[in-house]
């Protein structure tokens, strides 16, 4: 097997390569050429060929339909109990969609608005409301222009720890402050599962 070191070495690996070249799992079409005058005698390439021999499956956790459901309607009982009507949306770690309901007496617009705010908490990993304070510091800022983004305050990040699982958003209450406080009684109420 080379040495992570010994970058003297020409190595094609790919339909006529010899698979000892650098005794990997795979054979791909990709062409290396090390020098050790390159990189002041170091083999960056090298090093990094020889752990994908060790790749794993990604582990993490997902949110379950239970529990964000009992964020999304928590979020719509708590607004209600204040006197506001709302939709709420909860995503996943990939910005799909788990739950959304639109709140009784709600306008039609609640519910786009609502995925919106929470696809916007998921993407950027942060309250919805943060991309606002983004747009209004650089008023050119091209992230406004991706799908689904909204600088809107009403959504935020569902975390495991320091992990960004999933996120949920609220819209119909009068501002972004209250819909965003629903949507944290709401996470708040399932916050012993979120471990």
């Amino acid at each position: 097997m080379m040495s992570a070191l010994d970058c003297r070495h020409r190595v094609y690996l790919g339909d006529h390569a010899p698979t000892d070249a650098l005794d990997l799992p795979f054979i791909a079409r990709v062409s290396l050429y090390f020098r050790t005058a390159d990189y002041h005698g170091g083999c960056v390439l090298a090093s990094v060929l020889g752990s994908t021999a060790s790749a794993q499956l990604l582990n993490h956790k997902d949110l379950s339909a239970s529990i964000a459901i009992t964020i999304a309607q928590t979020a719509i009982e708590t607004c209600k109990a204040n006197g506001y009507a709302v939709s709420a949306t909860v995503v996943g770690r990939n910005g799909e969609i788990i739950v959304q309901v639109r709140g009784d007496n709600t306008g039609p617009h609640t519910l786009e608005n609502s995925m919106r705010k929470a696809y916007t908490a998921r993407t950027f990993r942060s309250p919805s409301g943060a991309l606002v304070e983004r747009l209004k510091a650089d008023p050119t800022l091209g992230l406004i222009h991706l799908t689904n983004v909204i600088a809107n305050q009403g959504a935020l990040p569902i975390k495991v720890g320091d992990e960004v699982i999933g996120a949920a958003g609220a819209s119909g209450a009068p501002g972004g402050e209250k819909d965003e406080a629903c949507v944290k009684a709401g996470i708040d109420k399932v916050a012993d599962q979120l471990k």
